[in-house]
């Protein structure tokens, strides 16, 4: 709070100053005083930029940006979230959930992992060093194809809780969908079942005060994620939540895609169909799913609740071996762009093939090595994306990357039966992840993000044979054909790449 009226308190000053310099009758002395003060204050922001050793074009960039665009330049770098990218927000909850998963992670057992075929291992090895979250092969996970197929399951499931149900999106509407599930989680609260619900305050700012105000009059407890009452002058507003997390009695999880809301379903006639992937977990995995939920709500409530679940967490039975299945959270509140890294890893260890589906390609240059690098050594290289998308800049901005992957021999298909909102990735048909990231700047560096990762799970086929499905409602962007595409097309294209930082 105190960081905040600073900030602002300086944007009033560097405010009079232009004004004093530009647009006052003040004596000399006084404008010269006013645009040292200004210039100061500049250059301690492009010396604090510095310090953080990104990389030269970007430090230069925004180095201009501040220097160029008197006073508009430093809002923009202020409330755009570069100034904390690394650090100050979110440093509480960062440090607090580093130290819960290691000592969570110090009464796990490491699992046998020999049975993986070696791409699967080089993977895991690269996962289990660098993520705080166990693997685990006492796991099964279900491919869920759509929103009618995800809601009447997640429906299904949660008319059947017997102990608590906590759920978190980063969309809930109130319509006639998210009216729905309300009424759900109102019967269960009432018949004694314990509902958590955390909802982000941006993203679902179409869930009703009505629906809300109902939910906790019947017991159940509500709390935004990172509220907007600070307006634009809470530099937070960046920084979003965008898991879809379920928790059904610590035994049933449900993460991927799907949001809340009739659109979802395919009923929004400017969407039209909605292809979309969603997951549900039961045993292990479970827990690191609950947990990641858990910490959440710790960070928007206050309480401290974990101890709590851990204490009433039971042991899993198996039957048969169904691969192994990570869960990893990323976002402001573990390591900057570990998603990204993720990705990276993920693509390096393919052999025969990587296909992805995502609404949003934003890829930063790790990516576009790796997809690069895989195509030119002969690995199957395809990228599907929706031919129209929800936001001019990343439609476009998009697209502007497809000439550089489409010279290395990488296949785009365009996606033409409604919107195309899926994240997923799948290694040589039995290496896959599956969750909320997108494969953009904001889910690697600003968003709050979960993924499930399979290694040689028998879900992964349902994936790949959906993707095939998906294939045939797509056409093939052919390179002859995109690169004589007309100049108007190219500015939009370049014009929208400027703002691939923020997309």
């Amino acid at each position: 709070m105190k960081k905040r009226r600073m900030e602002f308190i300086f944007i009033i000053l560097l405010t009079a100053a232009v004004y004093i310099v530009f647009f006052s009758n003040y004596s000399s002395t006084l404008k010269w005083g006013a645009g040292l003060f200004y210039v100061l204050m500049i250059g301690i922001s492009i010396y604090s930029l510095m310090l953080e050793n990104r990389s030269a074009q970007h430090t230069l960039l925004w180095m201009y940006v501040l220097i160029f665009l008197p006073l508009i330049g430093y809002v923009f770098y202020l409330y755009s979230g570069q100034l904390y990218l690394k650090g100050y927000l979110f440093q509480t909850k960062r440090r607090n959930d580093r130290e819960t998963w290691q000592r969570l992670m110090r009464s796990e057992e490491k699992p046998d992992l020999s049975f993986l075929q070696d791409h699967q291992q080089c993977f895991a090895k690269f996962a289990s060093n660098v993520s705080y979250t166990p693997i685990s092969t006492s796991t099964h996970a279900s491919v869920l194809r759509n929103g009618n197929e995800t809601f009447s399951e997640i429906k299904r499931r949660l008319r059947e809780a017997k102990e608590y149900i906590h759920i978190e999106y980063y969309i809930f509407r109130s319509d006639r969908l998210g009216k729905e599930i309300i009424q759900i989680l109102i019967e269960k609260a009432r018949a004694g079942v314990e509902v958590f619900f955390i909802f982000d305050a941006a993203g679902s700012l179409s869930l009703s005060a009505k629906d809300i105000a109902l939910m906790q009059e019947s017991g159940i407890k509500v709390h935004p994620f990172s509220p907007l009452k600070y307006g634009f002058f809470n530099q937070k507003f960046n920084f979003r939540n965008h898991r879809k997390i379920v928790i059904i009695d610590g035994k049933i999880g449900f993460v991927g895609g799907l949001n809340v809301g009739i659109e979802y379903l395919g009923e929004d006639e400017n969407f039209g169909h909605w292809r979309d992937t969603h997951m549900v977990l039961e045993g292990e995995a479970v827990y690191t799913l609950h947990t990641v939920f858990l910490l959440d709500w710790e960070y928007v409530s206050g309480e401290q609740v974990l101890d709590k679940y851990h204490e009433m967490r039971e042991p899993i039975e198996t039957e048969g071996l169904d691969g192994a299945v990570q869960v990893v959270a990323s976002g402001p509140d573990t390591q900057q762009g570990i998603m990204s890294d993720f990705y990276y890893s993920l693509m390096s260890c393919a052999t025969q093939s990587i296909w992805i589906a995502t609404p949003y390609f934003v890829p930063d240059e790790a990516i576009r090595t790796a997809l690069r690098v895989a195509a030119a050594k002969g690995v199957e290289v395809r990228i599907m994306v929706p031919e129209t998308n929800d936001s001019f800049l990343t439609q476009y901005g998009s697209r502007s990357y497809f000439p550089e992957l489409l010279r290395y021999g990488v296949e785009i298909y365009s996606y033409q039966k409604g919107f195309l909102h899926q994240k997923i990735i799948i290694i040589d048909g039995n290496l896959a992840s599956i969750g909320t990231a997108n494969m953009d700047m904001r889910s690697f560096h600003l968003n709050f993000e979960v993924n499930v990762f399979l290694f040689g799970c028998s879900a992964i086929r349902d994936l790949v044979a959906h993707y095939e499905d998906d294939m045939k409602d797509s056409i093939k962007i052919k390179p002859v054909e995109f690169y004589k595409r007309g100049w108007l097309l190219r500015t939009k294209e370049s014009f929208a790449r400027l703002f691939s930082g923020v997309l």
